[in-house]
């Protein structure tokens, strides 16, 4: 059976994480995807786990395996005309340019979207940016810690009240940009298949972190007014909170109706006592004595270890969970059974173990199998596929006739 992008050919010229992600999962979907890198590689190559503290000698980046993986490689550098003319012909075979070059950097080598689309109308330009292609900001450098994390507010609401801004994890913002960009080249691959013409997709991380961050952000657009911050010690709702268990790891409860689960909730605990009580009879007292409530369950989960809670608490209808530990999270039996975790060959690392596309289909297995390529491993065969000469291939690679 053929695949969904199957004959779909994307010239990838971006480096890190949020345009890659979403040329990765094009080629899950079936499409060639060409990268087009810096003649050294970009630094994402090489973060290897030793570089992060970590007592491993992967030789390799597990991230920019799993955000480049069964790409082909095509190593050149833009500063010299002879890479970009042809790069330009490996372009005008291609149905997508996925980029997240800044806009002044793209009109300087003739990259940028109205170039390209005069050039070539049924061409689909993808764009990330960090701020939009617009504007005054339009050529702001970003990363998703600024553009997605910090600048929407999300950084601001994602702490206790007290706390320090807490600092977000790799890739969070990329990944969720990188959707978007696949969203919108398949939609605008639809659209070309009736009307002929090509489109521009544009995607910004701030955009992406305003969506993502979405229900406080209408919130705030209508009340005018930043919503409140989550307070563990005397939230609204104490069956919607985190708790220390004997071990000193955490559980989650998350009984955003608490009077559906209020007795459960209880005998679950061994605290029937608390159902005759008049501080906590239904969801108005209980936020009203929240603060007693919370230390008293403090107590409650301290009293056992986190196994032990998720023993006991799996055996009632309850909705909560164990906050787990990523070295945990890998071995995760549901994860595992719904190979949520793909096993990759590679020719120079060995087999290992990478995160899986986040959708499945049943016509057509997201496999994510394939490695990423080494770095310009491609690029003759590219080139030679574009109708270069062995002498402009050369030139273009940046080697000598001798």
């Amino acid at each position: 059976m053929a695949k969904p992008l199957e004959g779909i050919r994307v010239v990838e010229v971006a480096h890190f994480v949020a345009a890659p992600a979403g040329g990765a999962l094009l080629a899950d979907l079936g499409a060639e995807v060409i990268k087009v890198e810096v003649p050294q590689g970009e630094i994402y190559r090489y973060g290897r786990p030793s570089a992060f503290g970590l007592e491993s000698d992967f030789p390799e980046s597990p991230a920019f395996q799993m955000d480049n993986r069964g790409k082909r490689s095509l190593a050149l550098d833009l500063t010299h005309p002879e890479a970009r003319a042809a790069l330009q012909r490996v372009i005008d075979r291609s149905d997508v340019l996925l980029t997240n070059m800044l806009p002044r950097r793209l009109k300087k080598y003739g990259l940028d979207a109205e170039t390209q689309r005069q050039r070539r109308p049924q061409l689909i330009f993808a764009a990330l940016t960090g701020y939009g292609p617009e504007g005054a900001e339009a050529d702001k450098p970003s990363y998703d810690y600024t553009a997605y994390w910090a600048r929407t507010g999300m950084m601001d609401l994602m702490r206790e009240p007290e706390a320090t801004p807490s600092f977000q994890r790799p890739g969070i913002g990329d990944h969720a940009a990188g959707l978007s960009l696949v969203c919108g080249i398949l939609s605008a691959l639809r659209m070309r298949d009736q009307s002929g013409q090509g489109q521009v997709v544009d995607v910004s991380l701030f955009q992406i972190g305003l969506y993502v961050l979405g229900n406080d952000v209408a919130l705030s657009l209508v009340a005018g007014q930043t919503p409140k911050r989550h307070d563990r010690t005397a939230p609204l709702n104490p069956l919607w909170n985190q708790y220390r268990t004997q071990d000193g790891r955490w559980l989650f409860l998350v009984m955003v109706e608490p009077d559906r689960y209020w007795e459960e909730f209880c005998r679950a605990v061994e605290r029937t006592d608390l159902i005759q009580d008049e501080r906590f009879a239904n969801i108005l007292v209980r936020y009203r004595n929240s603060p007693e409530l919370v230390k008293t369950l403090d107590q409650v989960f301290a009293a056992r270890t986190l196994a032990q809670w998720e023993q006991r608490l799996n055996a009632y209808n309850l909705i909560w969970s164990p906050a787990r530990e990523l070295s945990e999270v890998v071995h995760d039996p549901q994860a595992r059974a719904m190979k949520y975790f793909r096993s990759v060959d590679h020719p120079t690392a060995g087999r290992f173990d990478t995160v899986a596309p986040p959708l499945r289909m049943s016509a057509h297995e997201m496999r994510a199998e394939r490695p990423a390529p080494a770095l310009g491993a491609d690029g003759e065969a590219v080139l030679r596929e574009a109708g270069l000469s062995a002498e402009e291939i050369a030139a273009a690679l940046g080697r000598s006739d001798s």
